[in-house]
């Protein structure tokens, strides 16, 4: 007898390439709250489903706010959707949920995208963790969601995308030790040799004093100008667009 070897999960970045959006937001800009054309982002998002077999009204997003709050995806929230387009939960900086077939969406622009599964409960989760969520405990919070929903420590995996780097996230000495004192490991010296923040290095420290051993990150940084045509960067370009990170179970 054969083993189904499709995966439980599915995690997934975007990049800035194959949409239809223009000027600053060129191409496939997935935020609708930037300042570009809705049909644009209506359209990518609509791509988006399709690149990755769902209905686009499965897409959930976030209101995001750069708060420690933390949502549970339910069936009420899918059913909020109106006709085609994709739920928006408010006022939120990471969704977690036990839904198949619901994927869950974290937007960034430098800001760390971490995306969590653990397989064999069936929880899986979406972090936007920006330096005030990263600490003020987003990434904590969301991790002591998922065990409340039955996920074990050591069956967790955690993926961070591309973000900006310590080498480029250049900050004011008091922000740094400021983050720093609430996220041990994230403050370090930029190329330039000022204060600087490695949020995802401060993240991934976070996940290993938790108990979490699985983690893979994309080392590339957003704002490094060597990047510019595969990523937005807020910090580089001001106005722009933003990526995605999903995690589904199909």
């Amino acid at each position: 007898m054969s083993q189904d070897q499709s995966p439980k999960v599915r995690k997934v970045f975007t990049d800035r390439n194959g949409g239809v959006s223009t000027g600053a937001y060129a191409s496939f800009n997935l935020g609708d709250h930037v300042g570009d054309d809705p049909e644009a982002v209506a359209r990518n998002r609509q791509r988006l489903a399709d690149v990755l077999g769902l209905d686009v009204g499965r897409l959930v997003f976030m209101e995001q706010i750069h708060s420690p709050n933390v949502t549970e995806v339910t069936t009420d929230h899918l059913a909020s959707a109106m006709h085609s387009a994709s739920p928006i939960v408010e006022a939120t900086d990471a969704l977690i949920t036990t839904l198949r077939g619901t994927a869950l969406v974290v937007l960034t622009a430098d800001c760390v995208p971490v995306l969590l599964s653990d397989e064999d409960a069936g929880v899986i989760a979406a972090v936007h963790a920006g330096r005030m969520g990263a600490r003020n405990g987003i990434l904590r919070r969301t991790i002591a969601r998922m065990e409340d929903l039955g996920a074990v420590l050591s069956n967790i995996h955690a993926l961070l995308g591309a973000a900006a780097s310590g080498k480029n996230y250049e900050v004011p000495q008091a922000m740094a030790a400021d983050v720093e004192a609430k996220l041990p490991g994230s403050a370090t010296t930029t190329a330039k040799g000022t204060h600087g923040l490695d949020i995802r290095a401060g993240l991934t420290r976070q996940l290993l004093s938790l108990g979490v051993r699985s983690i893979d990150a994309d080392p590339r940084c957003t704002i490094d100008p060597e990047h510019a045509d595969r990523f937005f960067s807020y910090r580089r370009e001001g106005t722009t667009g933003r990526q995605a990170g999903v995690v589904w179970m199909p």
